[in-house]
């Protein structure tokens, strides 16, 4: 996509997103990577709700900011799954309600912290690692999300929420939406006796449709 339509996909996805409660406040943050080189990224302190296509921030190819204001102090979480994911070009961060409430359970796997629930959450997200705690905006964990990237294409970042990267801004939305309903389907479920996919059916999902 040109980067004008970049632009106005950032606005429409990130409107849609506040409006339908995946991040509230001023929380959250989304980027594009630009076919000519560099991202297009949410600015610090701004509501998804209101981002403005001629008001996000440039960032050259290095990361650096170039053009726009101030990006979110969340941007090394994004530069980091690039780095990892030369074919993606979006990563959405979220504070979407259940999915953060998995980032802070104890007794979850941290690296399978989502359990494989339904086809589309196996297809669209994949096994989703948990980062060990860091307050907002420290880079200390940019080297652990990048090292987990390369096989995940999500990530719960403990007690924060979810990082989701895709192929497109569609892809990585798509995905960020069945992280947090799988999410729900978790919690609604709770202790009750249900059925999580078992090994051949997750392995025919990844050989049928490559995820």
């Amino acid at each position: 996509m040109t980067e004008t339509q970049a632009r106005e996909a950032l606005v429409r996805y990130g409107r849609s997103l506040f409006a339908r409660g995946y991040s509230c406040g001023t929380s959250g943050n989304l980027s594009v990577r630009l076919e000519a080189g560099g991202y297009l990224m949410s600015p610090t302190n701004i509501s998804l709700g209101q981002l403005d296509p001629g008001c996000l921030s440039t960032l050259d190819s290095k990361g650096v900011h170039v053009d726009g204001p101030v990006p979110t102090k969340e941007a090394w979480l994004h530069l980091a799954m690039y780095r990892s994911r030369p074919d993606d070009s979006a990563v959405v961060h979220l504070h979407s309600t259940y999915a953060t409430a998995l980032s802070c359970l104890s007794d979850r796997p941290d690296d399978d912290v989502l359990p494989a629930m339904t086809p589309y959450v196996v297809m669209r997200v994949g096994r989703v690692a948990r980062v060990p705690y860091a307050r907002p905006g420290d880079h200390t964990l940019s080297a652990t999300i990048s090292s987990l990237a390369i096989a995940h294409r999500a990530v719960l970042l403990a007690n924060h929420g979810p990082v989701v990267s895709g192929a497109s801004l569609d892809a990585a939305v798509a995905a960020a939406e069945e992280l947090e309903e799988t999410a729900k389907l978790f919690f609604v479920l709770g202790d009750r006796p249900h059925r999580l996919l078992d090994a051949e059916q997750i392995d025919e999902l990844r050989r049928v449709f490559g995820s």
